[in-house]
């Protein structure tokens, strides 16, 4: 009766959830104080539910019930343990279930660290919290249950899909949906901001902290995925512009636009109306890219027809989201207005606009992108691919200049700014710049690409304008009698944003890098035969037949030389027996400056002593995780100050007299 007594706490956690949705909403409309204070226990109820939903999946996983039809469906008996509670995220109903736990979570987090804020606008951002719940768990229940019956049961299992059983499926998925998720805190504070009309800046200063924590996950999410790509598939890159993955890029950088617009908003009470019009954009953006995956749309655009009660649903409960969300915006737009009063043109608040609108614009590129081949299919039965050439043309040309501007926002004013000023603090970055670029240019003459160079450039103007505004911000306190302890006592959330501006540049330096030095050949090889590619010798040195839990592979033995010193690598290549399915395992030899990647193709004979081989020296690639992981820790350092602990704010007084004449 496990799987009967999920179903039981989804459809309690639907009731509760209906509860959370309208008596806290009514009750903060109305001045009824008790159905305010139901909003928390609520949402704990809620999640409680949620959890014990997600444990009894994970039991009938552990148990191999395979009278439940989704266990049948991604597991089997010789699996791996960890692959077996991780098949939980590896369909679309338990992805759904997911989401769900994960948002009841966020609710319970927002409930907990929101004690010192005014209880009615409380209410209210649970409320729109628990409509989202409401939505998800009819969707769950209704049409992605994870737990309907097999009839008879199955003897055994189908297994899980192969590419999904790798150590980076037990991480990628849980932090990918805690960024997706996460979105939909500012998305609540911007709503219950425009429902109640307290649209001053005070809702942008609580929800900062959700933002950052959001952007994090998902930025560590990406990270994980890419490097799930690079090493799984075997194709050697680690970042493809597919739909999936573009599907997660796209809130990424609308919700860096809404981070930098936040900070704005909550220092100097300006673009209020944009904070929360990019609040909004990200959340659908979310929504739209977690249904596009797990909706089969990306796989198949025929989907709808194949199951069109999943995709009148997915249809119509993004429409109602963004059409509810816009329609409130439009509302209260002409109350928004812009605040801040009068900014110079090259003040600090003019760059972060610029740049949030060249991110925007990037991500509606990408979406076009993404959603052109799909509505041709549908519309005229055309099929077309949009690939890197496009994203490629479309995508830099806006990225580029938003990286350019990067430097400068550092270390620009607020309200006022000159050109002289700027040049003054960042004449050394600049120069510097340009010696690097110069220096590598004339060492990698005949191999560099103008583009490689100008991505460099740009990647070295936001890590050394980055450390320029650090080293002016710090060198006098240490000039100073007690510098270092004033050195330390500079806030996290500083910290932060000079990790991640950091992170940034290291990421973009080594993103140019890796693509335009990159060695790849495809050859075959022979046992005893060797091939070179870039400065490197390989020596295919034999092949074996190894056996793992629920797959055959042959293995190769590879002696890889530099001139200087030799070692050994094996790639393989997988049969999955219960499946059929064939899966190339690439070897890869990481070191600080460059990724030696093997991957085997098919074999040429049927004595199997001859393959195809995929050979790639790519050059800094630990440097762009690296470079990714410094963003994700630049927004943890951030959570770290102790402004953004909503939980320990005090509210400041004239929120809570316009609070308290609102509810009276």
């Amino acid at each position: 009766m496990m799987a009967e007594l999920g179903v039981f706490a989804l459809v309690l956690a639907l009731i509760v959830a209906l509860v959370q949705a309208t008596l806290p909403l009514l009750g903060a409309q109305w001045g009824i104080a008790a159905w305010v204070r139901l909003a928390r226990p609520a949402a704990a109820l809620q999640c409680l539910l949620s959890l014990l939903a997600a444990g009894v999946l994970f039991w009938c996983f552990g148990t191999q019930d395979y009278s439940v039809l989704y266990v049948a469906a991604n597991s089997h008996s010789d699996l791996p343990m960890i692959y077996k509670l991780t098949a939980f995220w590896g369909g679309h109903e338990g992805s759904m279930l997911l989401w769900q736990v994960l948002l009841a979570c966020w609710s319970v987090a927002v409930a907990w660290r929101s004690r010192a804020l005014p209880a009615d606008f409380v209410a209210r951002v649970l409320a729109v919290l628990g409509w989202v719940s409401v939505g998800f768990l009819l969707f769950v229940l209704f049409l992605s249950n994870p737990f309907l019956r097999l009839v008879p049961a199955a003897l055994e299992g189908k297994d899980l899909n192969p590419l999904l059983q790798d150590p980076g499926m037990v991480f990628h998925p849980p932090l990918l949906y805690m960024g997706y998720v996460g979105f939909v805190v500012p998305f609540a504070f911007a709503l219950a901001a425009l429902i109640s009309g307290e649209l001053g800046a005070a809702w942008a200063r609580w929800s900062r902290s959700w933002t950052l924590a959001a952007w994090g996950f998902l930025t560590l999410g990406i990270l994980l995925g890419s490097a799930w790509a690079y090493y799984v598939l075997g194709w050697g890159g680690w970042w493809f512009w597919d739909p999936v993955e573009n599907a997660s890029f796209m809130p990424w950088l609308v919700g860096t636009a809404l981070l930098h617009s936040l900070i704005v908003t909550d220092q100097r009470g300006a673009f209020r109306s944009w904070s929360a019009l990019l609040a909004i954009c990200a959340f659908s953006l979310c929504l739209l890219g977690t249904f596009l995956v797990r909706s089969g749309v990306l796989t198949s655009v025929h989907a709808f027809a194949v199951d069109p009660g999943r995709g009148l649903f997915i249809l119509c409960f993004i429409v109602a989201v963004v059409g509810v969300s816009l329609w409130l915006y439009a509302w209260r737009a002409p109350e928004l207005g812009t605040g801040g009063g009068q900014f110079a043109l090259l003040s600090r608040e003019t760059l972060l606009l610029v740049n949030n609108v060249l991110f925007c614009a990037a991500a509606l590129a990408v979406l076009i992108g993404t959603l052109y081949p799909l509505a041709l299919d549908v519309l005229r039965n055309e099929k077309i691919s949009v690939g890197p050439p496009y994203f490629e043309a479309v995508f830099l040309p806006l990225v580029l200049p938003a990286l350019a501007l990067m430097g400068c926002g550092t270390v620009a004013r607020w309200k006022q700014g000159s050109g002289r000023e700027l040049w003054q603090r960042l004449r050394a970055a600049l120069v510097l710049t340009g010696v690097g670029v110069a220096v590598l240019g004339l060492a990698q003459v005949g191999s560099i690409t103008p583009v490689t160079l100008l991505g460099v450039a740009l990647g070295l103007w936001c890590l050394l304008s980055t450390l320029a505004h650090a080293v002016q911000r710090l060198l006098p306190a240490v000039r100073q009698g007690g510098g270092w302890q004033r050195v330390a006592r500079q806030p996290w959330g500083w910290w932060g944003t000079v990790m991640a501006h950091a992170g940034v540049g290291v990421f973009v330096m080594a993103v140019s890098l890796a693509n335009g030095l990159e060695t790849k050949r495809e050859t075959h090889v022979a046992q005893g035969q060797s091939v070179e590619a870039g400065h490197y010798r390989f020596t295919l040195v034999g092949l074996s037949s190894v056996e793992g839990p629920n797959y055959d592979a042959q293995r190769a033995h590879f002696r890889v030389s530099d001139g200087y010193q030799s070692w050994d690598m094996y790639p393989e290549k997988r049969a999955y027996r219960v499946q059929t399915m064939g899966l190339s395992q690439a070897a890869i030899d990481s070191r600080w400056t460059r990724d030696v990647f093997i991957a085997l193709g098919e074999p040429l004979d049927e004595t199997g002593q001859a393959w195809t081989v995929r050979l790639q020296v790519k050059p800094w690639m630990e440097w762009i995780w690296m470079g990714t992981f410094m963003m994700a820790l630049g927004a943890g350092l951030s959570l770290l100050d102790k402004r953004f602990r909503t939980g320990r704010q005090r509210v400041p007084r004239a929120a809570r007299s316009a609070v308290a004449h609102k509810v009276a």
